[in-house]
């Protein structure tokens, strides 16, 4: 008898991942970083909310354009114990995918390059919220 080494019964391989996958997970992270930060320093919440709810809604966006899971469990973060210190690091996570984001779109097809452009332009106005 023959044994299955595969669900397709043309044996082909199945298709590469997403090129933006990476990009659900960046999300995802971002979101809940800014999270951790609102919770560990309650004083941010009013500057920091609108940005976590972007980062989520950004991740849920992606995912349904990649097809790809969103993860099931949320990545620790560890936050810093002053504000001051907190922001920084959000500020330069927050840069690192900004850069990202525009990678992304330049590479992007067409049909993806309005969804990737607008989510690098958050990224850069969460920038100047953070400063």
């Amino acid at each position: 008898m023959p044994s299955l080494t595969g669900c397709d019964p043309f044996d082909r391989d199945p298709p590469p991942p997403d090129p933006l996958a990476p990009m659900v997970d960046e999300a995802f992270a971002l979101a809940a970083a800014y999270q951790d930060a609102v919770t560990t320093h309650p004083v941010l919440a009013g500057r920091l909310t609108p940005i976590t709810e972007a980062h989520a809604a950004h991740a849920a966006e992606l995912a349904r354009v990649t097809e790809v899971a969103l993860p099931s469990t949320t990545p620790t973060t560890s936050t810093a114990a002053d504000s001051d210190t907190t922001l920084t690091a959000l500020r330069e996570r927050e840069r690192a995918a900004g850069e990202s984001a525009v990678q992304a779109c330049l590479a992007a097809p067409a049909e993806r390059a309005a969804l990737l452009a607008s989510i690098a332009a958050a990224r850069a106005s969460h920038l100047e919220a953070l400063q």
